[in-house]
């Protein structure tokens, strides 16, 4: 699932067009299953809203690597002219596998890797991605996953909020009680599972092409009406889903 970066200086009372000195923003699949690999480089100040999506991001921005946690709300973050940066978005529940911490220490924070691991396993993953860039950014993960494994269980678990299914009913597919499902999901995900099925709605609805109407993207994401989209994106996005659209 892409994440949604937005302009934060755009995002206003009226729309305006992407600026077009801006590099832009690019992805694409990665070779570490359901990852996404991503760049942009930024040619003036920005100010840039990064709306929660459940995942976990390694980013190499100025010679160092970097962890981006997951997010409950969105997260501004001022970028000065010249700024690049080279990401690798980790799908829902792989984080805690590659950094060997559970996913809720990490909620809202964008820290050095060297924070995570052992100053010399991090220092050995920069050289890497300073060697061979985004590829080296994928080796790192990728000989991680060799070693450990992602829980299993919370594939499921994303599929099946994906699909509308509520807490309590994922829970008795997987044989779990509902307090069993939120330790699981605060460890892999950073938060319960109930709060990862609102930002992945979220994503579904801004997803959906903009020509449609709000109350057509409410029913397509699975909100209730109309009304119920704008409450979630005003908490999770903290600027009205209209506004998101037009930046």
């Amino acid at each position: 699932m892409r994440r949604r970066i937005v302009d934060a200086d755009r995002v206003p009372d009226r729309p305006h067009l992407p600026d077009p000195l801006d590099v832009p923003y690019r992805e694409r699949e990665s070779r570490v299953l359901g990852a996404v690999l991503w760049r942009r480089r930024l040619t003036e100040p920005r100010t840039l809203r990064v709306l929660p999506d459940g995942c976990v991001d390694l980013i190499w921005r100025d010679g160092a690597l970097m962890v981006a946690g997951p997010d409950r709300h969105a997260f501004v973050t001022r970028s000065a002219p010249g700024a690049s940066y080279v990401g690798l978005r980790l799908p829902p529940g792989m984080g805690p596998a590659i950094l060997g911490e559970p996913a809720d220490r990490l909620v809202g924070q964008r820290i050095p890797l060297g924070d995570v691991w052992r100053p010399a396993l991090a220092r050995r993953a920069a050289d890497a991605v300073a060697a061979t860039g985004a590829a080296g950014l994928e080796d790192v993960v990728l000989a991680r996953l060799a070693e450990h494994e992602p829980d299993p269980m919370m594939t499921a678990v994303v599929r099946a909020l994906d699909a509308g299914r509520g807490v309590g009913e994922i829970a008795a597919l997987l044989g779990l009680s509902e307090r069993q499902l939120h330790r699981r999901s605060l460890a892999a995900f950073g938060y319960g599972a109930k709060t990862l099925g609102r930002i992945r709605r979220l994503q579904r609805a801004l997803a959906v092409p903009v020509s449609a109407t709000g109350a057509a993207a409410a029913a397509a994401a699975g909100y209730a009406d109309q009304a119920h989209l704008a409450r979630d994106v005003r908490e999770l996005a903290g600027v009205p889903f209209t506004a998101l659209r037009a930046a």
